[in-house]
């Protein structure tokens, strides 16, 4: 199993997406193709946190005060199945993995594991 979830207007998602060997991958744009309770519940299994998968740069994370805010897993969940900005991407799942976001560290596991 190979699949990625990302958004198509996101520069450094672009980028990572021409880094990586999509090769066998489902791809699923989160914008134009929301993400369902089924597709975040196989992330969760997983990640085991909502909270992981949280995208907390997101501008609607500052502009909704959720900052100030005390923050449950089932809120974070309910957040993310609500605003597609709120998912921290691009998500990568391969195999029984899952690389969350764009961070350098990620990233590199990622390729290490596609190879």
């Amino acid at each position: 199993m190979k699949k990625v979830y990302f958004l198509q207007t996101c520069d450094t998602c672009r980028r990572i997406l021409k880094e990586i060997n999509l090769e066998g991958f489902d791809k699923h744009e989160i914008k134009t193709n929301p993400i369902t309770v089924s597709q975040l519940e196989e992330m969760y299994s997983f990640s085991n946190s909502y909270e992981a998968l949280f995208n907390k740069r997101a501008k609607k994370y500052k502009a909704m005060g959720l900052k100030n805010e005390v923050i449950t897993e089932n809120d974070y969940r309910q957040l993310i199945l609500e605003e597609y900005t709120f998912l921290k991407r691009p998500v990568f799942l391969v195999e029984n993995d899952i690389f969350i976001g764009n961070s350098k560290k990620e990233i590199d596991r990622l390729k290490e594991k596609i190879g």
